[in-house]
């Protein structure tokens, strides 16, 4: 008889269930899981589509040279590096050989990690420059006098009068000024740099050649293109 009662106990509504099953329960955290992912994605997507990208570019740099060229070099700069002045003093003729030569691609990359190194965040600031640069159709000849114009750290950089001015003698429009003014590709540089990051770059120069990592010098670069 106790056996029954006991049995019977169990079976009472009030008692046997008083929540959702395990099952049930981890069900729910699966689907909340998932909304919140494909939420992000979303949220993601919609962020990155969202950011103006100069006309010759793309969403993460600037093609220089023939698309259908065999071999593409990716280069990752800050306008505010010492060390990129100088690779651009070593490695640029090299490169400019390459792309003239149909040789390669140079895709350059304006990353702005160093925006520490300047009271006025230079490094967005002459970033989203160069995307101006870009949409100008000038961006070699900008980025060479940046780098030979380039400010000392610690201080405020250049001014955007002054990048505006360098602009113009890289041979942009009068137009260049208010687009450097109004910082319209501060927001590109700074997905640029998120990528870059993302793609474990975590300092300036950095190159690769068809994706591969290869020291910032001409020596490096002529070899890894020569080997395909």
């Amino acid at each position: 008889m106790a056996g029954k009662r006991s049995a019977a106990k169990n079976k009472n509504p009030l008692t046997a269930k008083k929540g959702p099953s395990q099952a049930t329960v981890l069900g729910i955290i699966v689907v909340v899981a998932f909304a919140a992912l494909v939420g992000f994605g979303v949220y993601w997507n919609s962020s990155s589509s969202s950011t103006l990208v100069p006309a010759n570019a793309t969403a993460s740099g600037v093609p220089v040279g023939n698309a259908d060229a065999p071999t593409t070099i990716d280069v990752y700069v800050d306008f505010q590096c010492p060390h990129c002045a100088t690779f651009e003093e070593q490695a640029g003729p090299t490169l400019e050989e390459l792309r003239n030569s149909g040789q390669a691609q140079v895709v350059y990359h304006p990353v702005a990690f160093l925006d520490r190194a300047s009271t006025t965040q230079f490094s967005t600031r002459a970033g989203a420059a160069s995307g101006c640069a870009a949409e100008a159709g000038v961006y070699p000849e900008f980025e060479k006098l940046l780098f030979a114009n380039q400010p000392a750290q610690g201080g405020e950089g250049l001014s955007n009068d002054q990048l505006a001015q360098l602009g113009q003698q890289a041979g942009a429009g009068p137009e260049f000024a208010e687009c450097v003014e109004d910082q319209r590709f501060a927001p590109w540089t700074q997905e640029i740099t998120q990528q870059a990051l993302r793609d474990n770059i975590s300092g300036t120069p950095s190159v690769r050649v068809n994706g591969q990592d290869v020291e910032a010098s001409p020596q490096a670069i002529q070899q890894a293109v020569a080997a395909g």
